[in-house]
């Protein structure tokens, strides 16, 4: 068994929207410096450039040395692609806070660590979706 060494570690943070869920792995010192989300590089796998700008943004609050040694890979599921990067932001955030306990204020600050607790409304009986009736008719 191979013996582990710093470049080993990494931490953890879990990440959710909607019926996805993100398990972020983030380890800083690394050589080979990567971004990949279920085995791809963040940006073919988010190909929309607007998803693929969100998804570094918590990487944005640590300063420019550790940025370019540290490495990030993802494990998503579930949902669509948009629900699918806020749950990689929320995981990639609490990871930092796990790394970092100082950069827990400006995450905060920025948004990233406040989970969205929005879901599907259910459908009720008699309507045609959650909350649309039937047409209604005077005759």
């Amino acid at each position: 068994m191979a013996k582990k060494t710093d470049s080993d570690k990494y931490f953890e943070g879990v990440g959710r929207r909607k019926t996805a869920v993100a398990r972020v792995r983030f380890s800083s010192g690394n050589k080979e410096v990567f971004y990949k989300v279920n085995g791809r590089d963040y940006q073919t796998y988010f190909d929309v450039k607007r998803l693929s700008q969100l998804v570094v943004a918590p990487l944005k609050v640590l300063d420019g040395s550790l940025r370019k040694t540290s490495s990030v890979e993802v494990r998503v599921r579930g949902g669509g692609i948009m629900a699918q990067s806020e749950a990689v932001v929320l995981g990639l955030a609490r990871a930092l806070v796990k790394f970092d306990e100082d950069l827990k204020k400006e995450l905060r600050v920025m948004g990233h660590l406040t989970r969205d607790p929005r879901r599907v409304e259910r459908k009720k009986f008699g309507l045609k979706k959650a909350r649309r009736a039937p047409q209604w008719r005077k005759r």
